[in-house]
């Protein structure tokens, strides 16, 4: 049985792939090039996923305030945690759907809902009352269709060989990274539209700064549901690379085999899982109060929030990509393990920064304070107040 060569596989994003002296023994041409589109799919479909999360992500704060007077910033943590909470539950019905089912139709049914849901967020502002609740469906629907980044993933790590599969899964996450990065781009080219934007009387769609993201992610949702339905296909392959039978493969053929995989390091899942949420809930906690807390430190104004935030958050998705894209060369001379502790040790050091040093308070309040003393040093005022001890 040949084997890879180094360069065999180690897959760039949108670079050329070969089979080579190895299509004719682990896996035909025509299959090699048919497994590595529907992987390119799914990279734009993680791509899309992200998208969808970070496009509104800047403007949800200010929208929530412009559509709904009672919502306040404890309220606002809950319209971001049903994203997570969406998706936490979609996860695991969507994967089992995957086990026994072609992932066509967890993939579809998803993106589908996320649709949906972003039509609904395009429209909360339209009830007399309780926007607020409508938000926080449409967010949370939008999460539960954000479940199927287990299935892209799952059907990754199944359709790449053993070498393949770090590059493959750094492409995947390069992939979402990118999405974060361009998703506050387009919030910040949408943040030119205005609070006021235009409205489009017939379907009575207000078209403004915090509706065209969403309405961009329904366009691309739809896009990307037609890609899934004409070209991806169901693939899974061994570690060496050998195609191997699989319930959901929709092209079985006689020649595959079936090999059995060595047993699974149960602890090792748990423990990487663990990081895994400890990475997502410090993501999540500076994505809940990034725009208030600018807003309150720098007394920026709704537009100036969503601006100077999606820029900010875009600044980081290019270092994202930058670090994702350098794993796949430091991995092979350091190690994954080594890779793992130093992030963390850097999200360690970048809390740290993050402490309140020094002695000034936020702007904001001192405007207020300025203000107020303003007020009380007016005579105007100070007549009105005797006036009123009076009386």
């Amino acid at each position: 049985m040949a084997s890879f060569g180094v360069g065999a596989e180690q897959e760039p994003l949108l670079g050329d792939h070969t089979p080579g002296s190895r299509g004719d023994i682990i896996e035909t041409e025509e299959h090699y090039k048919s497994r590595w589109r529907s992987i390119r799919i799914l990279y734009f479909t993680m791509f899309l996923s992200s998208v969808g999360f970070s496009i509104v992500i800047m403007s949800i704060w200010p929208y929530l305030q412009k559509i709904d007077q009672t919502a306040d910033a404890s309220f606002l943590g809950w319209v971001i945690a049903t994203f997570s909470l969406g998706q936490m539950a979609a996860s695991p019905l969507f994967g089992l759907w995957s086990n026994y089912r072609p992932r066509k139709e967890p993939l579809i049914v998803s993106i589908f809902i996320s649709v949906a849901a972003n039509c609904l967020y395009a429209y909360v502002h339209l009830p007399p009352s309780h926007n607020k609740y409508y938000m926080l469906v449409a967010r949370g629907l939008v999460g539960f269709g954000a479940g199927n980044v287990a299935v892209i993933r799952s059907y990754i790590a199944g359709a790449t060989s053993l070498q393949e599969r770090t590059s493959a899964m750094a492409n995947t996450s390069a992939c979402q990274a990118l999405g974060f990065i361009l998703g506050p781009v387009f919030q910040t080219c949408f943040a030119l539209i205005g609070e006021k934007g235009v409205t489009w009387d017939t379907i009575k769609l207000q078209i403004n700064m915090y509706t065209a993201p969403v309405l961009l992610s329904v366009f691309l949702g739809i896009l990307n549901i037609i890609l899934i339905l004409t070209i991806l296909r169901e693939h899974r392959v061994d570690d060496s690379g050998r195609q191997c039978k699989n319930i959901n493969f929709e092209e079985v053929s006689t020649d595959e085999v079936q090999v059995p995989q060595g047993n699974i390091d149960q602890v090792a899942v748990v423990a990487t899982n663990v990081l895994f949420f400890v990475v997502l809930f410090i993501f999540a906690l500076f994505e809940t109060i990034v725009t208030p807390l600018t807003m309150d430190m720098y007394a920026w104004t709704r537009e100036q929030a969503v601006l100077y935030d999606g820029i900010i958050l875009a600044a980081l998705g290019v270092e994202a990509v930058i670090i994702f894209m350098g794993i796949k060369l430091v991995s092979k001379k350091i190690g994954e393990r080594a890779i793992l502790l130093g992030g963390l040790i850097v999200v360690w050091v970048g809390f740290f920064i993050l402490l309140p040093w020094g002695n000034q308070f936020p702007k904001i309040q001192w405007e207020g304070i300025a203000m107020y003393n303003s007020i009380m040093l007016t005579p105007a005022t100070y007549l009105k107040l005797i006036s009123n001890s009076l009386y």
